[in-house]
C-alpha cells in the first residue's frame, strides 16, 4: 500500500510539537543564563567568550518562534477554509526540516552549525511520538516533489501558498506585483549592470502610489496604513529590485523617527513633504571604524551664538545620499561623553545633487562607494566641516536624545528589511524556477532533477516561514506590542533565507548563472547585503540573545 505523501492528523501532529520545542527553547536559555552568569547578572565578558552558544540561543529561539507561526498561519488557513494541498506541504516540509535542525544542527552560516549540546542539551530531549512522526515522513522526496508538481500547475498565483494576510492586503499585494511587474522587472538587470541610480521617473510613480507615507497618519499627509502594508509593499517591489523596494526605507525611517521624537511643529512641516515624495531623506549613521557600534561616533556638532549647529566629521555608507533633500544625521553634542548619552538626532537640511555635482551643499563633500549589488541608489562616503544645521531642526528639540530616539525605529527598520528580503528570496526562486522549466539537459528539464526540484521546493517552504514571521512581526507592531525580538528574528532568519535562495537559484543555472547577464547573478549580489545591513548577523543574534537572557 502506497504510503500518503501528507502525514495523517498533520495539524494536530504540528500542534503537538510546539510544546516540547518550546521545552527544549527554555531549558537552553536557563541553562545559558546559568552559564553566563556572575553575580546574579549576566556578564558582558562571559557572553563575548561564550559568543557562538548565546547567538545559537538566538537561532534556536527563532526556529520556535517559527513553528509557533507557522501553525497560527495553518489555523487561519483553517479557519478560512483555505488550507489546500500546496499549504499542508508547506507547513509539513517546514516542521519535518526545522524539527530536524533543531535536533541535528542549526547552520548559523555555512560553516557555523548550532547543536543542542552547546547549550546543555541532549537530543533526546526533543522526542515524542509527533516530533518523530514529523522528522521522519515530513520532509520526504515525494513531499517535495508534489509541492515542486503544484508550484508548476499553479504559475499564475503571486505566492506559492495562501499567505493567510486579508483581502485588503492581498489587493495592495496585487496592485504592487503589477508595476513590478511592468515598469521594474524590464529595467533592473540594466540599472544594475550599468550602475544607474533609479529613473526619478519610478520615484516620482512610487510618490503617486503612496508609498512614501504609507504608515504616515492621514492626518499628516500619508495614507495611514498598517506596517503589514509596508511589508507587503516592500516584498513585491523588491521582488522587482531591491533598490526600489528599498526607496521607502529611508522615508519609513525618517517618518519614524520624527514621529516617535519629534516635535509638534517637526511632524507638520516635515511628514507631509516626505510622504507626497517632495522631499527624499536619508539615514546619516555609520561613521568609518565605528559599524555597528553607534555608540562610539565622533562626527560633532556644536551649537553656534545663534542657536544653529556646525557639524564636522566623516559618515561612511550612505544610501542614496546625493539626490535627497534631508538627512537624519547622528551627531555628538556633548563632547565630554565618550558613549550614546551624548548622541543627537538632526533632520539636516541639504540640496540635492547632480551627476556632475552630487554635493552641491556648502560644508558637505561626498564620494560613491563601489558596490557589488543593492545599486539603485549608491553608496556614499561623507564628509562634514562646518555644516550648517538649523536649531530648530534638533529633532524633539533637546539635546542628547538621538540614540533614544534612533532605537525606537530599530523594529520597523528590521521588519522592513524582512519584507525586503522575502522579496528577493521570491526573486530567486521567480527566475530559478523559469530556468529549471525552460532548460533542457539529457532529454528532459531542469525541473524533472530531484536536486533541482528538491532546491524550488525549499526555497518555497523557507520563504512562507520567513513571511509567516515577518507578517506576525508586523502585527504585534500594529497592535501597539513590543516586537524588537520578533523583528530582530524575521530579519535573521530572512536574511538567510534570501542567500540561500539566491545561491541556489544560481546552482540552478550552473555556469550560465555566473554569467552578468543572467538576473540570478544580480539576484545573488543584492541579496548578500541582507545579512549585512540593518544590524550584521552576529549583531542581531547578540541583540536576540541579550533579550532572551535578560
Amino acid at each position: 500500500m502506497t504510503k500518503p505523501i501528507i502525514l495523517p492528523d498533520l495539524m494536530a501532529l504540528a500542534a503537538a510539537v510546539i510544546a516540547p520545542a518550546e521545552q527544549v527553547l527554555e531549558t537552553a536559555t536557563s541553562n545559558l543564563r546559568e552559564m553566563l552568569s556572575e553575580g546574579g547578572r549576566i556578564s558582558a565578558a562571559l557572553l563575548e567568550e561564550n559568543q557562538a552558544a548565546a547567538h545559537g540561543l538566538s537561532w534556536l529561539a527563532t526556529y520556535v518562534e517559527s513553528l509557533r507561526q507557522m501553525k497560527a498561519w495553518a489555523d487561519r488557513l483553517t479557519d478560512a477554509g483555505t488550507f489546500g494541498e500546496t499549504e499542508q506541504l508547506l507547513l509539513q516540509i517546514a516542521f519535518g526540516e526545522y524539527l530536524a535542525q533543531m535536533r541535528g544542527g542549526i547552520p548559523m552560516s555555512q560553516t557555523e552549525i548550532l547543536r543542542l549540546s552547546a547549550l546543555g542539551i541532549d537530543t533526546s530531549a526533543l522526542s515524542g511520538d509527533a516530533v518523530e512522526a514529523l522528522i521522519a515522513g515530513g520532509n520526504t522526496p515525494a513531499a517535495r516533489k508534489r509541492l515542486v508538481d503544484l508550484m508548476q500547475d499553479q504559475r499564475a498565483n503571486i505566492t506559492v501558498g495562501a499567505t493567510g494576510l486579508d483581502e485588503e492586503l492581498e489587493m495592495i499585494r496585487e496592485q504592487f506585483r503589477r508595476y513590478a511587474v511592468d515598469k521594474i522587472e524590464p529595467h533592473a538587470h540594466d540599472w544594475h549592470l550599468k550602475d544607474e541610480l533609479i529613473p526619478l521617473e519610478v520615484v516620482n510613480e512610487l510618490a503617486e502610489m503612496g508609498v512614501f507615507g504609507l504608515t504616515i497618519p492621514e492626518n499628516l499627509g500619508g495614507l495611514g496604513l498598517s506596517k503589514a502594508s509596508m511589508v507587503v509593499v516592500s516584498e513585491e517591489l523588491s521582488r522587482g529590485y531591491i533598490g526600489v523596494g528599498s526607496l521607502g526605507t529611508r522615508s519609513e525611517i525618517a517618518a519614524e523617527l520624527i514621529l516617535a521624537g519629534g516635535t509638534d511643529d517637526q511632524k507638520s512641516h516635515w511628514l507631509p513633504k516626505i510622504a507626497s515624495g517632495e522631499i527624499l531623506p536619508t539615514a546619516v549613521f555609520t561613521e568609518p571604524n565605528t559599524g555597528s557600534d553607534l555608540g562610539s561616533l565622533r562626527t560633532r556638532a556644536v551649537k553656534d551664538e545663534n542657536g544653529d549647529y556646525k557639524v564636522t566629521g566623516n559618515k561612511t555608507w550612505i544610501t542614496h545620499a546625493a539626490r535627497t533633500h534631508v538627512m537624519t544625521l547622528l551627531a555628538r553634542t556633548d563632547p565630554n561623553t565618550t558613549d550614546y548619552r551624548g548622541l543627537s538626532m538632526f533632520l539636516a537640511e541639504k540640496t540635492p545633487g547632480t551627476d556632475e555635482n552630487p554635493f552641491p551643499t556648502e560644508g558637505m563633500t561626498g564620494g560613491e562607494i563601489e558596490v557589488l549589488g543593492y545599486r539603485g541608489m549608491k553608496e556614499y562616503e561623507l564628509g562634514f566641516d562646518n555644516f550648517h544645521v538649523k536649531g530648530e531642526n534638533l529633532l524633539g528639540g533637546e539635546e542628547g536624545k538621538g540614540f533614544k530616539q534612533l532605537m525606537q525605529t530599530f523594529e520597523s527598520a528590521r521588519i522592513q528589511t524582512a519584507a525586503r528580503a522575502i522579496g528577493v528570496a521570491q526573486a530567486a526562486l521567480d527566475v530559478a524556477m523559469q530556468y529549471a522549466e525552460d532548460r533542457k539537459q539529457f532529454g528532459k528539464s531542469l525541473i524533472n532533477f530531484p536536486r533541482v526540484s528538491d532546491k524550488l521546493a525549499m526555497m518555497a517552504v523557507e520563504l512562507m516561514v520567513a513571511r509567516q514571521l515577518t507578517y506576525f512581526s508586523a502585527w504585534q507592531k500594529d497592535h501597539d506590542k513590543r516586537c524588537d525580538l520578533e523583528a530582530g528574528m524575521a530579519k535573521l532568519l530572512g536574511a538567510r533565507v534570501a542567500w540561500a535562495a539566491a545561491d541556489n537559484g544560481l546552482q540552478i543555472h550552473g555556469g550560465n548563472g555566473f554569467a552578468l547577464e543572467y538576473k540570478i547573478s544580480r539576484i545573488l549580489c543584492d541579496a548578500r547585503i541582507l545579512n549585512i545591513f540593518e544590524g550584521a548577523a552576529e549583531i542581531q543574534a547578540q541583540v536576540i540573545a541579550r533579550r532572551l537572557l535578560g
